[in-house]
């Protein structure tokens, strides 16, 4: 018996395999170009050494949410307040301190990744409720963030593991 080995293919390789069977050639169409990035310049912080058990592992409630709305917290230089569909129903708000790194226009139909069982915390007079998740890594003396966006298909209130 062979063994069987997962293979990935291109979010739009169905879209592209559809264009050549409904008569457009996919040659025509231009090759997408990687962009080649340099890692060589960056530092990220070290593992941790301690384990976490499963059971505290599985306590976090880690969920697919969708940018509503998004403004700039008044008086604060770094906060963004973040209306999330987080599939509930009902509107969830967090706050992050990412507004170096984005402009709260930008972020509006994303969908992001959320941890949702925090216990609430006022910020600025506002409660947040959860923490969006980004990486972060130094890059030549220069903290850089990402924050972590997943592809707009995902429900929210999708869980992840």
């Amino acid at each position: 018996m062979d063994d069987f080995v997962p293979t990935m293919r291109s979010l739009d390789a169905d879209k592209a395999s559809s264009k050549s069977k409904n008569g457009t050639d996919s040659a025509q169409a231009a090759p997408a170009v990687e962009e080649k990035i340099d890692f060589s310049k960056v530092q990220i912080e070290p593992l941790f050494t301690d384990y976490v058990d499963f059971d505290t592992f599985s306590k976090s409630d880690f969920r697919a949410v969708k940018v509503k709305e998004c403004v700039a917290v008044p008086k604060s230089k770094k906060l963004l307040q973040f209306t999330l569909d987080d599939g509930t129903g009902t509107d969830r708000t967090i706050l992050s301190g990412i507004h170096a790194f984005y402009e709260p226009e930008e972020l509006v139909g994303k969908t992001l990744i959320a941890i949702t069982n925090l216990p609430p915390r006022a910020m600025m007079g506002i409660e947040s409720c959860g923490m969006l998740l980004s990486a972060i890594h130094e890059e030549e003396g220069e903290e850089k963030l990402h924050l972590l966006m997943v592809d707009n298909h995902i429900p929210a209130g999708a869980k992840l593991y």
